[in-house]
């Protein structure tokens, strides 16, 4: 059965997912790409770029779990691009080139319509434009089974986390201050969502926490 993950999502000591003034110059705002320092340095990452060498490690460890038994992604429109409104032609393909690391199909949140968008190396971006629920049911359909990972952006988790769709979530809470941006939690009463901390694993880069979905437990009452 399909899970909703969101992996390696890292957010800063203050819990930003993002900095200010995002542009296409800063696509996660002033400062943001430090968030992914842990990343950057981890022997997954180099792997997927291309690239030899890299750290081993517990960073190194979770941060290869994002591509474990993966079916489908979903993210949101920021994360696709810096386009705003409708969308003016379909020249912008994603941050990644044309052979994006998804392989799989990836549905983009969006209030504006668009062709699906078919790249190298079996990626397809689908662009859904009737809500949250209707892009985890094409996923799931997509998946065949396999989980779906949720890429973000953070606005994309928190609407997913408000209607309690996340099954599992690792975040990785990068040390350093970004002071303003797009917080993740804020407002937002994880317990009462219905969330628990499953796992922590502190490293010098990043501290790591995992959260799971409790699940429901049943009281069977038999009367005489």
């Amino acid at each position: 059965m399909s899970k909703l993950r969101v992996n390696n999502f890292s957010i800063s000591l203050d819990g930003y997912g993002a900095g200010p003034r995002q542009s296409t110059a800063e696509p996660l705002g002033v400062g943001g790409e430090a968030l992914h320092d842990w990343f950057v340095k981890t022997r997954t990452f180099k792997q997927l770029y291309g690239q030899e060498g890299g750290e081993t490690g517990a960073d190194d460890a979770l941060a290869a779990r994002m591509w474990d038994n993966v079916g489908a992604w979903i993210m949101g429109r920021n994360m696709f691009g810096p386009v705003r409104g409708a969308w003016p032609d379909e020249s912008w393909r994603g941050w990644w080139g044309e052979n994006p690391p998804y392989h799989v199909d990836v549905f983009v949140l969006t209030h504006h319509t668009r062709e699906p968008t078919a790249m190298e190396g079996g990626t397809t971006f689908f662009f859904v434009t009737d809500g949250i629920h209707a892009a985890l049911e094409r996923a799931k359909a997509s998946a065949k089974g396999k989980d779906i990972v949720l890429g973000g952006g953070v606005s994309t988790i928190r609407q997913y986390l408000q209607a309690s769709l996340i099954d599992e979530m690792h975040l990785a809470v990068s040390p350093l201050l970004l002071g303003s941006g797009e917080h993740l939690l804020y407002g937002l009463d994880l317990p009462a969502l219905g969330y628990e901390k499953k796992r922590y694993e502190g490293t010098p880069n990043a501290a790591h926490y995992v959260l799971t979905k409790k699940r429901r437990s049943f009281v069977t009452c038999t009367g005489s």
